[in-house]
């Protein structure tokens, strides 16, 4: 049986465009060294059935996991930026999130032009709320749960997004319940929210 979507989620689908990809080395389980800054921290929201979170900006059709930047609020910890950042960019409700790794920022395109550390983690997602614009950026996103294989293929992150999405795969798998092979239906989530299970 093949993958299975909608005709609205295939229009989509078909305008999909992939960010360079950056080669920043990941750095699977390590903790982040001392004096390197922690400025991005996204995350693989997982659903029961195994699937991910993926935000399609439908202006450009670029895709990303939910996260961002380390705010202020943040207190410099990588686990509060996501759930912040996946409530602001998905309206997402996320349980606890787990450490996977970092990816190495050599050219620091987000600190000013100086190294610094991208933050990837994994959380259980329990639901979306009503669909809203980002308050950052204005862009109102897409929300589609895909099968982990699916959502390198649509980041664009090649063999390093496959290494994280194998470290995510079993982190969620382990910690938190969830099948380590995914549903294979895209589904999108609905505008006006839903609870998981």
């Amino acid at each position: 049986m093949g993958i299975e979507y909608s005709p609205e989620i295939s229009e989509l689908l078909g305008r999909v465009r992939r960010r360079p990809n950056a080669g920043w080395p990941w750095h699977p389980g390590e903790p982040v060294p001392d004096g390197l800054p922690v400025k991005q921290s996204w995350g693989w929201l997982f659903a029961p059935d195994g699937r991910v979170l993926t935000l399609v900006n439908p202006r450009d059709g670029v895709v990303g996991l939910p996260g961002g930047s380390l705010e202020a609020e943040d207190a410099g910890d990588p686990g509060a930026a996501l759930a912040r950042e996946a409530g602001e960019e998905a309206q997402a409700l996320i349980g606890p999130p787990v450490y996977l790794g970092y990816l190495y920022d050599r050219v620091g395109s987000a600190n000013n032009g100086h190294e610094c550390a991208r933050v990837r983690m994994a959380a259980a997602l329990h639901g979306v709320g009503p669909s809203a614009p980002d308050p950052a950026s204005g862009r109102h996103y897409r929300r589609l749960l895909v099968a982990p294989g699916l959502a390198v293929e649509l980041l664009g992150w090649g063999t390093t997004g496959l290494q994280q999405a194998r470290a995510a795969v079993t982190a969620a798998a382990a910690l938190l319940g969830v099948p380590a092979v995914a549903d294979e239906t895209i589904e999108e989530l609905p505008v006006e929210g839903c609870r998981l299970r």
